[in-house]
């Protein structure tokens, strides 16, 4: 189930709650029972080569602009 990340306006509190994806625009009341609350953007991490272990890029060859087709 999704987590959602809140602010109270009341407090200044930020909270997480799980929910399903359609109650997300529900309203939230904060741990402290204030109903003045907002739900925050959240980030997404992806998961991907790190720039330790992924490859270097090369200068040319293939590839727009790689190539030198762009100019």
């Amino acid at each position: 189930m999704p987590r959602y990340e809140y602010r109270c306006r009341s407090c200044g509190d930020t909270f997480e709650l799980s929910r399903p994806m359609a109650e997300s625009s529900a309203p939230a009341s904060c741990p402290a029972g204030h109903e003045d609350t907002v739900k925050l953007l959240s980030t997404v991490a992806v998961g991907g080569a790190s720039a330790k272990s992924a490859p270097a890029a090369s200068s040319g060859g293939g590839g727009c602009c790689g190539g030198g087709c762009c100019g």
